[in-house]
């Protein structure tokens, strides 16, 4: 948990012993930082929502990430809006990575529960939410205008210039 996290939010043993819903938007300022970390144009609108609660050796936080983003097109460098809405099940758990025996049953109740480590008795479950907006992010964003500018470019699409392509040239047209 470094002190230089773009959306902080810690929440502790305590916290989850009680059981506690959150329900966070950052700010611009923050956005601003969430953009700039993740290589975003923009980051329009950020919020976080999550039960919090204590289960065996840790904490748990079931929520979603939900943010209004512009990146850019990975062709042409242009503004790709996008809406992300990513659930999220973590466990925060002091052992995550202790050796199991093989007689000891581990019993997760979710299979998509992703584990993480537990530090001391606190979380930075916005550290966590970045994370999870980072994870689902397009990594390849594309303009839908993207191939005709391209091609005004004289770019060739992959079906042009692909080696299928290159043998029909090579083949030329006299059997066709």
């Amino acid at each position: 948990m470094s002190a230089a996290s773009e959306f902080s939010l810690i929440l502790t043993l305590a916290d989850a012993a009680q059981g506690r819903a959150v329900a966070v938007e950052a700010d611009a300022e923050a956005r601003a930082r969430i953009a700039k970390r993740l290589g975003l144009i923009a980051v329009d609108h950020f919020f976080l929502t999550a039960e919090i609660r204590s289960v065996a050796g840790g904490i748990g936080a079931k929520g979603a990430v939900r943010a209004t983003i512009v990146q850019s097109c990975a062709a042409t460098g242009l503004p790709v809006p996008a809406t992300v809405d990513e659930p999220f099940d973590l466990r925060f758990l002091r052992d995550v990575d202790a050796p199991v025996d093989a007689e000891e049953e581990i019993e997760i109740s979710s299979e998509d529960c992703d584990l993480l480590p537990l530090e001391g008795d606190r979380i930075d479950l916005g550290e966590a939410a970045v994370q999870t907006l980072s994870l689902a992010l397009d990594p390849f964003p594309r303009h839908p205008d993207a191939d005709r500018i391209l091609a005004e470019k004289g770019v060739l699409s992959e079906e042009a210039a692909g080696p299928f392509a290159a043998l029909a040239r090579l083949r030329g047209t006299p059997d066709a």
